[in-house]
Formats: C-alpha cells, sequence, structure tokens
C-alpha cells in the first residue's frame, strides 16, 4: 500500500506534468536545433559579388562559354565553307540551315538543360554536354553529305553547346548581384574570343592538314577548355528538386514584363546572327580579296570583346535594360546606315567593328535582364525559357535571309534591311518591357 505522502507525492508529480511546467526546459534547446537546422546553406538572397570560389566559376565559365557559343560564332566560316566544297550543289538558303539549326540547337534546348541545372546542379549538364559537343565535331570530320553534316554539328554539336551555356549562367548568377552584368560579361567575353581565335585557325588549319583533321584538332582544344569548366563551374546554392511540369515553362509568360523582353528577343535574334554568319560571302560579292574577308567574323569578334565587358559595367551603374536598348537600337541602325551602302572594304570592316562592339553587349546582357526579374533559384529554367522562345528567331532568321539573296538573284540589300529592322524592333519590345517595369522616365535605373 502506498503511504498518503507518497500519494501526494505522485499527485504533484502528475498535475506538474499536466501542466507542461517542465516542457519549456526540453523544448527550448529543441527548437533552438531546429532553428538551427533551417539555418544550414548559404543565404539565396546574399550575394558574396566576389571571392576566389566566385571568379573561379567566372574562369570556368568562360571557358565553357568559348567552347560553346564561341563555337556557334565563328559558323559564318562553314556557310562560305561549305557552299563552296562539300555542298555546293545546294543554294544559299538550303546551306543556311545547318548554321540556323545549330544556333537553334544552342537556344532552344536551354528548356531541358536549364531544368537539369536547377534540379541537379550544373555537374551533370556540363559532362553531358561536354562529350556531345566534342563528339559531335569528331563526326563532323567524317561527314561528307548533306545530312551528316547536318546531325553531326546541328543535332549533336548543337544540343551539347546547349548543355554547356545555361547550367554556367544558371551558376554564375548565385555568385554576383551587384556586379552581375560586368561578371556576365567578362564570361559570356568567352564566345568573342571564340569567335576570333576558332575560325582563323579552322581557315589556317584546312590548307595545311585537310578539314577532317582541322575539325579534331579543334575538338581536342575544346575539351581541354571543358575540363577547366567542369572543374571550375560550381552554384552557391543547392539545387532544388521539383517535379517536373510543363506549367513552369508558361508560367514566366504570364508576368508582362517577361512577355515583352522575350518577343524582344525573339525579333533581335532573327536579325542579330545575320552579319555572323553572312559578312564573308557578302563581302566577297562586293569585291574584297578572300584573305580579308576570311578575317571579318575574327574582327567582329575581337570589337565584342570590349562590347562585352565595357558596357556591361556601365549596365552595373546605370541599369542593364537601359544599355541593352541603347546598344540594341545602335545595331539596328548601323545596319541600316552603314552595311547597307556598303560596297567597299572600308565601310564593311568599320561596319564589321562597330557592329561587333554594339552586339556584343546585347548577346552577353540579356540574361543580365532575366536575373533582374527572376528569383536567383528559378535562373536556370527561366533563361532557358526565354532562350527556347527566341531560338525560334536564330533557326528562320537565317534561312530566311538567304531566301532573301536568292530572290534577289545573289544581292544582299534586302538581307540586310531585313537585319536592321529586326533589330530596331526587338529593341523597341525591350523599351516597352521596361516602361512596364519602372515607368517612361528615362532617368530610372533598371
Amino acid at each position: 500500500m502506498m503511504s498518503k505522502a507518497d500519494d501526494d507525492s505522485a499527485n504533484h508529480q502528475s498535475e506538474n506534468l499536466g501542466n507542461n511546467k517542465h516542457e519549456p526546459q526540453l523544448s527550448e534547446p529543441l527548437s533552438e536545433k531546429l532553428q538551427d537546422s533551417t539555418a544550414v546553406g548559404p543565404d539565396p538572397n546574399i550575394f558574396p559579388d566576389g571571392g576566389f570560389q566566385a571568379w573561379f566559376c567566372i574562369v570556368g565559365g568562360f571557358c565553357t562559354i568559348f567552347a560553346s557559343m564561341g563555337w556557334v560564332n565563328c559558323i559564318g566560316v562553314f556557310q562560305d565553307y561549305y557552299q563552296a566544297h562539300q555542298l555546293s550543289s545546294y543554294s544559299p538558303s538550303t546551306v543556311a540551315w545547318i548554321p540556323a539549326a545549330q544556333s537553334f540547337m544552342l537556344f532552344f534546348f536551354g528548356l531541358v538543360s536549364g531544368k537539369m541545372a536547377d534540379s541537379y546542379g550544373p555537374r551533370w549538364p556540363l559532362l553531358i554536354g561536354s562529350f556531345l559537343h566534342v563528339f559531335g565535331l569528331m563526326m563532323i570530320s567524317l561527314s561528307k553529305e548533306y545530312y551528316q553534316i547536318f546531325l553531326a554539328q546541328c543535332i549533336c554539336s548543337g544540343i551539347g553547346t546547349s548543355f554547356l551555356f545555361y547550367p554556367t549562367v544558371a551558376a554564375a548568377g548565385t555568385w554576383f548581384k551587384r556586379h552581375r552584368a560586368l561578371a556576365f560579361g567578362i564570361m559570356v567575353s568567352g564566345s568573342s574570343l571564340g569567335g576570333v581565335i576558332l575560325p582563323i585557325m579552322v581557315q589556317n588549319l584546312i590548307p595545311e592538314v585537310g578539314f577532317q583533321w582541322a575539325m579534331r584538332i579543334t575538338a581536342f582544344l575544346l575539351l581541354g577548355l571543358l575540363i577547366v569548366g567542369n572543374i571550375a563551374v560550381k552554384s552557391r546554392l543547392p539545387p532544388v528538386r521539383k517535379p517536373f511540369s510543363v506549367k513552369e515553362y508558361f508560367i514566366p509568360f504570364f508576368e508582362i514584363p517577361f512577355l515583352l523582353l522575350a518577343i524582344g528577343s525573339l525579333l533581335i535574334y532573327f536579325g542579330a546572327f545575320l552579319p555572323f554568319n553572312f559578312i564573308i560571302v557578302q563581302a566577297k560579292e562586293a569585291g574584297m580579296s578572300t584573305d580579308l574577308a576570311n578575317y571579318l567574323i575574327p574582327i567582329v569578334n575581337a570589337a565584342s570583346i570590349f562590347g562585352r565587358i565595357l558596357p556591361a559595367h556601365l549596365g552595373d551603374i546605370c541599369g542593364v535594360f537601359n544599355v541593352c536598348i541603347v546598344f540594341t537600337l545602335f545595331s539596328g541602325i548601323i545596319s541600316l546606315a552603314i552595311w547597307l551602302p556598303a560596297d567597299n572594304n572600308g565601310l564593311l570592316i568599320a561596319f564589321a567593328i562597330l557592329y561587333g562592339f554594339a552586339s556584343g553587349l546585347t548577346l552577353a546582357i540579356i540574361p543580365a535582364l532575366v536575373a533582374s526579374i527572376s528569383d536567383i533559384q528559378k535562373l536556370g529554367i527561366r533563361v532557358g525559357t526565354l532562350y527556347a522562345f527566341s531560338s525560334f528567331g536564330v533557326l528562320f532568321g537565317s534561312p530566311i535571309a538567304g531566301a532573301i539573296v536568292t530572290s534577289q538573284n545573289g544581292g544582299y540589300s534586302g538581307l540586310k534591311i531585313f537585319c536592321g529592322i529586326t533589330l530596331i524592333a526587338g529593341g523597341l519590345f525591350v523599351v516597352l518591357s521596361r516602361i512596364v517595369l519602372v515607368g517612361p522616365g528615362l532617368l530610372a535605373k533598371k
């Protein structure tokens, strides 16, 4: 039997438990642990804007973009080479589908590579892209028929470049905010340097070792750069895995600023690559020597190195939308004012320099525009979605331009007018996107 004292003690303990008097002492450390567990990992809203790992990522991104978009920037060489050699029996418009489709694959497959980068980080997309791109170049060296070149250069290599570009942009965006446009400009200038080195390299290797070995040597060079990129490109934030939903790709278009920016980007890409693809053959038609004409694409890309870096820093100061608008409209104006009447070496070289500088900024800063109106953890899929939409401009721009040339019996005035008008129209839609965001005030930083 329990004594009265024991019974009172038991009742007292039961009362204490019922009133949870000891619970605060037990739950406080648990609460602290829960708070600590939620605090694990970097804050997505706080950007280091510098440091070794951040700039190491930019170095790696420079290498991957050199190998991917830098390769696409030199495809005008192949328009000229294929017309004169393997595909001489095809019309310029038909041949133009090859560089157009390769550029299309780079941009359109951002739907897949951007989503993969957000869900799994940049590592796997970069590995997949590196294999496909290098393997595709090796297969180009063995290709002789139109369909073989198309499969190797457009499908295999083209998809590979997409898996290299978007994960790199998404990863770099997690390290910078205040200096994001400058960081993107430095990183994307790799495409300009690639557009300088690769066409000169290919054009000099072909007479020395033949087309097949020229492609293989280029593939080995890009493989070395991609090894550096795979090591250095790293996201600051852990990936956020979400179930796949088609709706994700359409949600951004319900945001008016994003929709207007996407339409502007689509129109810009109808015209932006035409000088890259056609300036060599147009210059030769105007009487420029083959040796000098072959250096026009390297000149365009050399000028775009400065256009991608210096004005990009201005974008961090004055607003990325403001700077993009000015340079896009300038690209369209000089296409009409300088390229259209250009019939001698001086005007063609002047256009190549000015267009390279202006278009370099336009093509480099669009990811920064998307980042400025996006959740940074969804940057991969939003940049990929915008570029996939814009990719139809890349796909149809060159064939339309080639058809215009054919309809003019080899004349290029219609192509130049088409280029200038689409660039100006694209710039005006970017203006509308900016007005929706901050109003019509000229001094607003956006």
